[in-house]
């Protein structure tokens, strides 16, 4: 459809195995792509000698060889951006891949006067071969996203779009990146795409906007070496993410861009801080203590604006670390770093009258809680479940701060949602009954119902409290008492069933079963995994 336009820089580093497969997605985009520049970052597994084949096969591929590791992703790609002939510039990591069409979706609105074009990109965690849309909220329309199909001139009135720190899903006219210095931090430097995007960002680019998926991220939790965004149980990894962040609120600041540099703030708020709160429980004393303080000196140079812009559970969060010097009320704490976020019971209040996190630090003032929209309240659902042939699970929903009563709940549904989504949504519908400062329902479910014999299948406890004028809370099931954890076998026909109450680390309910004799390997294959963990 094109003439030959875009270079293509694929970065590796001891990836023999898959620099081929990411290679050759990038050549079958057909001839909108005149080269593909392969950076090999002093590999020492014979990455080398698989370039060279591809090369030798391919004239369009072009290998670029360092002589020193350079320690992160940001050198190889400005090689490949100083190499390039072409005018439009794409990036490509060698453990992902290109979707067919890409280049030509992301080429086709590139007209004149466009710097940036930015597409949907695809989470792909694997070997489960699960799909998710990368900040939806941006690129997925079936969720509401209102940007795709429109232009953008920068982002400041649309700083919403600081959530998409990817480098890899958009296209960049050269000579744009060229005339705004627009390159990565040398050396190794982590976190490294959220400097360029904000270089870029600062630079007010003509960004147009599309729905179409132009790159697969692939996600590979198993594998023995972890890329940068799942090493999260380091501190250095969060040591690394803060520094990226503070470069980011810098580079908005020297470009003379305030407001974008206090949403940047606002956006670690709502986003970074509570993606590490959630896995504080995975972590040992030590990790949180060191965690907390490492957290609470960044946030101390937040702008209290950046406070006001951020979600209100966000905001409690934060206000939290920064008023406590050491880790305290951990549930309490995690419960508001949840998806969605939701506050424990009891409720507590200060002398003033007013809703505080915590009854023995009352020092967090959950200021905004009571003008919080009904479908944003962070309301607790706590679950508990019987197993035999038939699941009996109740739900208890806790008053919060005297906000449920006028809204008078009167029915509740329990949705169990298969974790790999392969399996249809189980739901069921009870009335609620209130009993004092609490509604409760309890709900049957048949145990062979959510059973799969090809495999062990982890269902999510999922909650919608349905109120008087059909407004509609949801959230996640906690498991009522979070320290048990069961394992029980349904005896039946041929073979039993092996059903696990299990709690997330976050406090959450999940149902797993295993039935058959694939099931049953999934189980044990499982303990394998945790037994060589530790």
């Amino acid at each position: 459809m094109h003439p030959a336009q875009i270079t293509v820089v694929v970065i590796v580093f001891n990836d023999a195995d898959r620099i081929a497969t990411a290679v050759e997605s990038a050549l079958a985009q057909g001839d909108a792509v005149g080269e593909v520049i392969v950076v090999d970052d002093a590999s020492t597994d014979g990455t080398c000698e698989a370039v060279e084949a591809i090369a030798a096969r391919h004239p369009r591929v072009r290998p670029l060889y360092r002589t020193q590791n350079s320690g992160g992703c940001g050198s190889p790609r400005n090689d490949g951006i100083a190499a390039a002939a072409f005018p439009y510039v794409m990036f490509l990591d060698s453990d992902d891949v290109y979707p067919p069409g890409a280049a030509d979706a992301l080429l086709a609105e590139a007209a004149p006067g466009i710097d940036v074009v930015a597409g949907s990109c695809v989470r792909r965690e694997l070997p489960e071969n699960r799909d998710t849309v990368w900040a939806p909220a941006l690129y997925d329309t079936s969720t509401g996203a209102t940007l795709p199909g429109t232009v953008l001139k920068g982002i400041t009135a649309h700083p919403e779009f600081l959530v998409d720190t990817l480098s890899v899903n958009k296209l960049y006219r050269r000579d744009f990146l060229a005339e705004h210095a627009a390159v990565f931090p040398d050396g190794p430097f982590h976190y490294e795409d959220f400097v360029f995007t904000a270089k870029v960002y600062a630079a007010a680019p003509r960004m147009a906007v599309i729905e179409t998926p132009v790159y697969i991220w692939h996600v590979r939790r198993a594998d023995a070496a972890l890329s940068i965004s799942l090493r999260r149980a380091t501190l250095a990894n969060w040591e690394h993410r803060v520094e990226a962040h503070r470069r980011v609120v810098e580079v908005f600041r020297t470009a003379d861009l305030p407001d974008l540099a206090v949403a940047a703030q606002a956006k670690f708020l709502d986003y970074d801080l509570p993606m590490y709160v959630r896995e504080l429980a995975q972590r040992a004393p030590d990790y949180r203590a060191d965690w907390w303080k490492h957290a609470r000196t960044y946030l101390a140079d937040f702008d209290p604006t950046a406070y006001e812009s951020a979600e209100a559970p966000s905001r409690w969060l934060a206000r939290a670390l920064t008023a406590w010097p050491r880790p305290v009320e951990l549930d309490r704490v995690m419960a508001l770093a949840a998806q969605p976020p939701r506050l424990l019971p009891p409720s507590y209040t200060n002398a003033a009258g007013e809703p505080t996190l915590s009854g023995r630090h009352p020092e967090v003032v959950l200021d905004g809680l009571s003008a919080l929209p009904t479908e944003k309240l962070p309301v607790t659902v706590n679950g508990t479940v019987t197993v035999g042939h038939t699941l009996g699970f109740t739900l208890t929903i806790p008053e919060l701060h005297g906000l449920l009563g006028p809204l008078d709940p009167q029915r509740a549904v329990l949705r169990l949602a298969d974790q790999h989504d392969d399996l249809p949504a189980r739901i069921r519908e009870q009335p609620l009954r209130r009993a004092d400062d609490r509604w409760q329902a309890t709900f049957d479910v048949t145990t062979k119902d959510l059973a799969d014999a090809a495999r062990l299948v982890s269902w999510r406890v999922q909650a919608d409290v349905i109120c008087k004028d059909g407004e509609r809370i949801t959230t996640e099931v906690r498991a009522a008492h979070p320290g048990v954890a069961r394992r029980r076998v349904v005896p039946r026909l041929g073979r039993p069933l092996l059903v696990q109450i299990h709690v997330t680390p976050r406090g959450a309910l999940m149902v797993r079963i295993a039935g058959g004799l694939h099931g049953v390997l999934d189980v044990a294959r499982h303990r394998l995994k945790r037994l060589l963990a530790r």
